[in-house]
């Protein structure tokens, strides 16, 4: 069984940064695909992107191409968002999430919440202008 909790969220000024982590443990799977997800109040939650866990294939919305980054360590165990030149767009609630997917699902799936078996609580960011 696979737990995930994100970390790092917080208040920045617009063309600031931040960066995201989510710490998975009960992660024995080699092969998943790992998404990152937002939430705005009175918005459906949106796919901002992810990593494929067996060989880091990443996949990004339209909205935060070049911008944001997203990345795991050694071990897979921890994907992070590095999010620069925020906007007050970005305001949201961040959530990671996980499933066992193939390569070419976790890039089509990127922005389908639904698929995603695994969810962390989520980690609150506000841009301010």
């Amino acid at each position: 069984q696979v737990q995930l909790v994100e970390s790092g969220g917080g208040s920045v000024q617009a063309g600031g940064s931040l960066r995201l982590s989510c710490e998975a443990s009960g992660y024995t799977a080699s092969s998943f695909c790992m998404g990152w997800f937002r939430q705005a109040p009175g918005k459906e939650r949106e796919g901002v992107g992810t990593i494929y866990t067996a060989d880091g294939m990443l996949t990004y919305a339209d909205s935060v191409k070049g911008r944001f980054t997203i990345s795991q360590d050694n071990t897979k165990s921890t994907v992070s968002l590095q999010m620069n030149s925020l906007k007050p767009e970005d305001t949201a609630m961040y959530y990671c999430a996980a499933v066992r997917l193939t390569r070419a699902s976790c890039r089509f799936y990127y922005n389908s919440p639904g698929v995603f078996a695994y969810w962390g609580q989520g980690t609150q960011v506000t841009v301010s202008s």
